[in-house]
């Protein structure tokens, strides 16, 4: 599986757990203490749309000024569904993995970032899921790729303590070691 292939997977796992919300969920709290449920969904659909931005020349100022901007509208699941084509669309343009981008933690590869928008959407399915009640089970093949690429996947980027949970330790194996690795406690 190439990785746009794992974004795209990835992201589909987010989406069915999203579209299992029901309205009275938007305002629930999420393990992501700042953010209740809608505000997830922001930050993956507004997350997606500034890794297109950075295809396009855009900046690690502008991907932080937009962090928080709506990026959901009316329709939340239409939103991060959108989102995502257009994001596997500009990671799939010829020659766009190879690009070095502007991003808020130092300039990397494309295909780096590509490999953190794909973990990071993993790891955010499980805190949709543990919001909203739904199935906390992560594709097992994603989590054994993000586990064994987790290195690779964060070398050379400073600050990430800005960006992630503080990390806890990593007990137990497969999903529940690498969910603790990003502070999670499942």
């Amino acid at each position: 599986m190439d990785l746009p292939e794992r974004y795209e997977r990835a992201s589909a796992g987010f989406a069915a757990v999203l579209c299992a919300v029901r309205p009275e969920q938007w305002t629930a709290p999420t393990p992501c203490s700042e953010w209740d449920v809608r505000a997830l969904v922001n930050h993956m659909a507004r997350g997606n749309l500034s890794y297109v931005a950075l295809l396009r020349g855009g900046t690690a100022a502008g991907f932080v000024r937009l962090r928080d901007e709506d990026a959901l509208g009316n329709d939340p699941v239409v939103a991060y569904q959108e989102s995502v084509r257009e994001c596997a669309q500009a990671f799939r343009a010829p020659g766009a993995l190879c690009r070095v981008l502007d991003y808020p933690l130092g300039p990397a590869p494309a295909a780096q970032l590509l490999a953190v928008r794909t973990t990071d959407s993993l790891v955010h399915t499980w805190d949709l899921a543990r919001a909203a009640g739904g199935d906390e089970t992560l594709d097992p093949d994603l989590v054994t790729w993000a586990a064994a690429s987790l290195e690779r996947t964060y070398a050379n980027m400073s600050g990430l303590e800005n960006f992630f949970a503080p990390p806890k330790t990593p007990v137990g194996d497969g999903q529940e070691r690498l969910l603790r690795r990003f502070g999670r406690e499942p």
